[in-house]
């Protein structure tokens, strides 16, 4: 599969009227095929059944490069799979493009490739924490959603519950940054944990609330238990 073969199986699903919505809604300058969810996860779970890790991995390198909404999804699609083996390179490519995300849709299955891919290997959270610095609000938020996975569990394991509080951590700096985004990944974050770990969700609030923007509050507190 080249990039020529997969932009025309790519052109061929798209639907000209869906894509001007979609460049309407998303306000990025960018191309957009306007193809369904449901058909770009088909071709692309067909690609991850035929081709070889090195050659997935060099066409989602092709795919993201022509900047198209649509080839960026399916270049993380691509990647997006619990087993990867060897999957060093796939990690590679998911952190080169993490400061180029720009849009919700692209910079979310970007980092659920890279969820997978940090599961496989939580030694990867110190390259990630280091995005907690970057100057570009999407790097920062990105490392908020490629760690969701560690709000997930009951009843956490030692090293589980250390990435958890490492994140906590960056929370504490994050609800004082006045980028909407920002605010809402920590509230994402927090309102997910609160499924699974209400108490100390509760503790967090108590003692980080007050930097917290009123929306964000809210979503944190959307599943942790009624007062009375």
């Amino acid at each position: 599969m080249n990039l020529a073969d997969a932009l025309a199986a790519l052109t061929q699903l798209g639907d000209p009227e869906r894509a001007a919505g979609l460049a309407t809604y998303h306000k990025v300058p960018r191309d957009y095929l306007g193809i369904p969810n449901v058909a770009l996860n088909e071709l692309t779970q067909g690609w991850r059944q035929e081709l070889s890790v090195e050659a997935r991995v060099a066409l989602a390198e092709a795919l993201w490069k022509t900047n198209i909404f649509e080839t960026r999804i399916a270049a993380a699609k691509l990647l997006t799979q619990a087993r990867i083996k060897p999957d060093e390179a796939a990690w590679a490519l998911i952190t080169q493009w993490v400061p180029e995300f720009d849009s919700w849709a692209i910079a979310d299955q970007v980092c659920l490739a890279g969820q997978k891919r940090l599961i496989a290997d939580p030694s990867r959270i110190e390259q990630v924490e280091a995005w907690t610095g970057s100057a570009h609000h999407w790097t920062r938020r990105a490392a908020m959603m490629i760690t969701l996975p560690w709000t997930k569990q009951n009843h956490p394991k030692p090293q589980e519950l250390e990435i958890r509080q490492r994140v906590l951590g960056w929370a504490v700096r994050y609800v004082r940054d006045e980028n909407w985004v920002i605010q809402k990944s920590v509230a994402g974050w927090l309102r997910d944990l609160g499924k699974h770990d209400p108490e100390r969700v509760e503790y967090f609030l108590a003692n980080n609330a007050k930097n917290m923007k009123p929306f964000a509050r809210k979503e944190a507190q959307k599943h942790l238990p009624k007062k009375e």
